[in-house]
């Protein structure tokens, strides 16, 4: 089991930023952002392994960046450049366990981008 505290978002105009975080109570294989705008499905935002591989979304890359410290089992989503199709709720989940891997999430926080 991971507990996963999310902080940040919130309402930024077009063109802003915004900056995530995600700590999680325990070590983990990965963690990342997922989001949900209204009517859709949840779509994979940004991944980073414990390694430091990263993954994104083809309509953030350029303008989100993701980044970790494993040594506070924390992620930071930065959101730059936000665009009105932004706004959704940010899901950070954490990837754990070997052989068998889980997935566990957080509670969401909404970032809603004003045009």
């Amino acid at each position: 089991q991971v507990r996963l505290v999310e902080s940040g978002g919130g309402l930024v105009q077009a063109g802003g930023s915004l900056r995530l975080s995600c700590a999680a109570s325990r070590a983990t294989n990965a963690m990342g952002w997922y989001r949900q705008a209204p009517g859709e499905q949840r779509e994979l935002v940004a991944t980073i392994t414990r390694g430091g591989n990263t993954n994104y979304a083809d309509s953030v890359k350029g303008r989100f960046a993701i980044s970790s410290d494993n040594a506070k089992n924390t992620v930071w989503l930065q959101l730059n450049s936000l665009k009105a199709e932004d706004t959704a709720v940010y899901y950070c989940y954490a990837r754990l366990g070997y052989p068998n891997e889980l997935t566990y999430w957080g509670q969401g926080t909404q970032v809603t981008v004003s045009s």
